[in-house]
């Protein structure tokens, strides 16, 4: 671990901007030169304040830094952690942004609502744990519900959220409020910035059937969602099992130039 402790040319600044964006810079290198990978740990922020020879005030703004761009993340009383990946981050040009049920309803002018079955805080599964963040067995929101669009039935809705980011989504009453609006209201704000989506065929159970009103005929459209807040962090597990008769997704493809 062999760092440079030549960073500063003058107080708080490092050639003529803020310090803690060299030492960005300079742990991003770090991580890359050490081969720390995905969810590998960082030194504790006192040992990288003694490598780097800066003040741990300066280490935690590069860090904080490097977690809006979702090369790190901060588990509580765990120390920092190197992100599986850097996350893409919504364009302000563009406006675009993760949407959720409650989003397109009011976009397309259509009236949304929900029969919620299932709300309750339990402890998340090791499959939950590595896709969260989240040590296994921590506190998880588990939310199930019927979602309606002008009183026809849609999807059958099964979300898991980490408690920790929201604390209050027990007390909220998810037959008519909107989780998104919760997440992005919350303090600190948790805005669904960008998401990891799949979409799967498959024939409906005899549970889809029932709740979804439909037969073995009509094929299940199940979208599996991962959803990131504007920090990069992983926040939202949801499976979503649409009437495919109900349901069309559109997407704009690019060559990335």
């Amino acid at each position: 671990m062999a760092l440079s402790r030549t960073l500063a040319s003058g107080p708080g600044s490092a050639g003529g901007r803020p310090l803690h964006d060299a030492v960005a810079e300079r742990l991003a290198e770090f991580v890359r030169s050490e081969g720390i990978g995905p969810d590998g740990r960082l030194p504790a922020e006192r040992r990288l304040s003694d490598l780097f020879a800066v003040s741990r005030v300066t280490v935690r703004q590069a860090l904080t830094a490097l977690e809006d761009q979702g090369v790190v993340y901060r588990s509580p009383s765990r120390g920092w952690f190197v992100s599986g990946q850097q996350r893409p981050r919504p364009s302000s040009a563009t406006g675009h942004r993760v949407e959720g049920f409650a989003d397109y309803a009011r976009t397309h002018g259509l009236k949304a609502h929900a029969r919620v079955l299932t709300s309750q805080v339990r402890a998340c599964t090791v499959q939950e744990a590595e896709l969260l963040h989240m040590a296994p067995g921590a506190p998880v929101f588990e939310l199930r519900r019927l979602r309606y669009l002008d009183d026809l039935v849609i999807a059958l809705e099964h979300n898991r959220l980490v408690l920790g980011l929201c604390p209050n989504l027990p007390e909220i009453d998810f037959g008519t409020a909107s989780l998104y609006a919760t997440l992005r209201a919350a303090d600190p704000p948790q805005v669904p910035a960008a998401a990891e989506y799949s979409v799967e065929a498959r024939a409906p159970s005899a549970e889809e059937m029932t709740l979804l009103e439909t037969d073995a005929s009509v094929p299940m459209l199940v979208a599996t969602q991962l959803t990131y807040n504007q920090r990069g962090r992983p926040i939202e597990l949801t499976v979503q099992s649409y009437r495919g008769d109900r349901y069309r997704f559109q997407a704009t493809i690019t060559d990335g130039s």
